[in-house]
């Protein structure tokens, strides 16, 4: 059986190279400041997008992109505004993406979805 901590670091791992793979530059990881978390922190284009990345094995409880609550979203916006302000990038054209990953029982992607903007700051 695998943890949910695990199923998460996979997903994370899946997601940060897919975003590689498309120009991305990945400037910090579960980065912290609080009680918020931000899953990966990428460039590109001079735009700075804060990704959480969701990531199921079953759809027991529904698809990944339905478990980020409205509670979730407002620590993410508060996060992120927190990053800025650390970064010096106040000034900084931003966005928060969900990507949405389904897992099969072997941990192979079945399926990945980049919402961009999903979240309105």
């Amino acid at each position: 059986m695998t943890s949910r901590t695990e199923v998460g670091a996979w997903g994370e791992a899946i997601a940060a190279r897919y975003l590689a793979e498309r120009g991305y530059t990945v400037r910090d990881r579960n980065w912290r400041a609080g009680h918020g978390e931000l899953d990966i922190v990428v460039e590109r284009a001079g735009v700075i997008a804060f990704i959480e990345v969701r990531t199921r094995r079953s759809d027991l409880f529904g698809c990944p992109e339905e478990s980020l609550t409205p509670h979730k979203r407002a620590k993410l916006i508060e996060t992120a505004q927190l990053y800025l302000d650390a970064h010096n990038l106040s000034e900084a054209q931003w966005q928060i993406d969900v990507i949405a990953i389904d897992l099969d029982d072997r941990n192979a992607v079945r399926r990945l979805e980049h919402y961009e903007c999903a979240v309105e700051g």
